[in-house]
């Protein structure tokens, strides 16, 4: 049995593995101090190893984790576990965008990462949702009502805000101006993807592959289906488990 724990930036992801296979996982919000919810987290499997991954990786592995994996090969490999065939992963998280691209054999061929800003991010999407008053869930499917393609300038989310309550003052309905954000954030997403000339099956992972819109702009951007995993959000955190398992035997409890 293998633990891999992702600690995020929005959230900590568990997940368990067994004989090289799934058998439980986890998500929860992250709190002020991360490392102590994710050791709370793994507790029942006090003499399994754990393998770290995620912001807070280094953090974990002060305190329990043995060993940390980077996102980026965490992905790789959570990413190619749910689809053997794929070629390419879009992440998007709480606070930060990659796309990594990878070779037939499933190793890190290059990646990009957007952490500069929170534009595109969960986070970002949370600001945009707030502002038209809208959930999560009520945001994405307002985007889905509207066949509207209003520009969004601006990707910065104080003045995108800004922006949007300037469409609103021109009489522009919600389910538009929801639609233009989404437009915008997928065209960000487009242009990462198509500067790594991305190949072959495209996996998207990240909480905000949840969002129902987003991925059928990306599949109309970019004429090609995107694979969604049935827990996107877990996807570091099996790659972390998957990369003690990839060990040597002897270091699997």
């Amino acid at each position: 049995m293998n633990i891999g724990i992702d600690l995020g930036s929005r959230a900590i992801k568990m997940a368990v593995l067994q004989n090289g296979e799934l058998v439980n996982s986890k998500v929860v919000e992250s709190s002020f101090e991360p490392h102590k919810q994710a050791s709370e987290m793994v507790s029942p499997y006090s003499t399994i190893p754990v393998v770290a991954t995620g912001y807070g990786r280094h953090l974990a592995q002060k305190h329990f984790a043995q060993q940390v994996i980077t996102e980026i090969k965490a992905h790789a490999l959570g990413a190619r576990y749910f689809f053997p065939n794929c070629r390419a992963i879009l992440d998007v998280g709480g606070q930060d965008s990659k796309v990594i691209a990878l070779d037939k054999e499933g190793r890190v061929a290059q990646f990009q990462m957007n952490d500069k800003c929170a534009a595109g991010t969960g986070r970002f999407l949370e600001i945009m949702a707030t502002s038209l008053g809208y959930s999560m869930q009520e945001f994405a499917a307002a985007a889905q009502l509207s066949t509207q393609n209003i520009p969004i300038n601006s990707m910065c989310a104080v003045f995108a805000e800004s922006e949007v309550v300037s469409l609103r003052n021109r009489g522009h309905a919600a389910e538009d101006i929801a639609r233009a954000i989404h437009l915008a954030i997928a065209e960000r997403l487009t242009s990462m993807l198509e500067r790594l000339g991305i190949q072959g099956d495209i996996v998207f992972s990240g909480g905000v592959a949840r969002n129902s819109c987003l991925p059928a702009i990306l599949e109309e951007k970019l004429g090609r289906k995107i694979y969604i995993p049935e827990q996107p959000e877990i996807v570091g955190a099996l790659g972390a488990a998957l990369h003690l398992h990839k060990q040597k035997p002897a270091m699997a409890v």
